[in-house]
């Protein structure tokens, strides 16, 4: 286990993603993939309530629904650290104090608990101030709704200016960012987020952390990637299978090897020897997908192989 920045929030370095839950994953399957994870000592699952609003038929929240019967069915909600996020579910966008508010006690209900462990702002919201928000997600917090706050797809210089604005009117801290960070898609969070995320003790929980699939070494062409019959997600991965993006995979193949594990896990690995990472975020849309996910909790990377995947991947797409 690993702790989330300066939290108390003690999570599995594998934090099960629900994005497939209600989408790719129906609630029977969705209940597999959770068993499997749990099973294995996962403990830390991250969704959103606009999960999966984009599906035909929905309408947001069902993710959290399938996570909350999920826990309700087998009375662990005690032994399990949530994540969800605030501002795209289509009854309640953007961050305005009320809608924050609204929209929490709507992800309690769903999820039958009587608080989120870690709440995120999901997207920042240019037409609100700062302080509005922030003095929203601190109150959630004082009123024992939230334990811990945090912010997904912001700039270095938005939560910098969140934590001054926290620090100045006594409000709660954020404890944590997710950004989107692989072997792919480097520059954005290492160039800035890194840094800061460093100086001020936030713990780093990346989503798409396998690039919609790429780096698990299934798709070694483009049209690998394309055609019928592929998961909705397999189409984000197209674009990385050219010549610089399959040696990351041939690499991550011959590492994965002296370790005895597969391309996914190893992937997964790098990530996790990444200073202020403490859980890389990945979903499973079989219960066959699971143990490699898992995996990662026992595989560390050598220095030397660090290096050679900072190398091998400082191509850019």
């Amino acid at each position: 286990m690993t702790r989330i920045g300066t939290s108390d929030l003690n999570v599995f370095p594998l934090a099960l993603g629900g994005n497939v839950f209600g989408w790719t994953a129906d609630a029977a399957t969705s209940f597999d993939i959770l068993d499997a994870y749990a099973a294995g000592g996962g403990n830390f699952i991250d969704t959103a309530d606009s999960y999966s609003a984009w599906v035909p038929g929905n309408s947001g929240g069902e993710a959290e629904t399938i996570i909350g019967e999920w826990m309700t069915a087998r009375g662990n909600h005690d032994q399990i650290v949530v994540a969800t996020k605030v501002s795209q579910h289509p009854d309640f966008p953007g961050l305005k104090a009320a809608n924050i508010r609204a929209a929490a006690h709507a992800s309690l209900g769903r999820l039958g608990v009587d608080t989120i462990d870690l709440y995120f702002a999901h997207f920042d919201d240019a037409d609100t101030p700062l302080e509005e928000s922030a003095e929203a997600f601190d109150a959630l917090v004082k009123e024992g709704s939230v334990r811990y706050i945090a912010l997904s797809n912001y700039t270095a210089e938005r939560v910098q200016e969140w934590l001054d604005i926290a620090d100045a009117n006594g409000f709660v801290r954020p404890v944590a960012l997710q950004p989107h960070y692989n072997l792919v898609h480097r520059n954005t969070f290492e160039d800035t987020l890194a840094p800061l995320a460093e100086r001020e003790s936030l713990g780093v929980v990346p989503y798409y952390s396998l690039a919609s699939g790429f780096l698990t070494g299934k798709y070694r062409s483009p049209e690998d990637a394309t055609g019928p019959g592929l998961s909705p997600r397999a189409g984000g991965a197209a674009k990385f299978a050219v010549p610089a993006g399959l040696a990351i995979i041939d690499e991550l193949e011959k590492i994965g090897e002296a370790h005895g594990a597969s391309i996914t896990t190893t992937a997964l690995a790098w990530l996790l020897a990444k200073q202020t990472v403490v859980a890389a975020i990945a979903s499973a849309s079989t219960p066959a997908q699971v143990p490699d996910l898992l995996a990662v909790a026992s595989v560390t990377l050598t220095p030397d192989e660090v290096a050679t995947l900072d190398a091998v991947s400082a191509w850019k797409p």
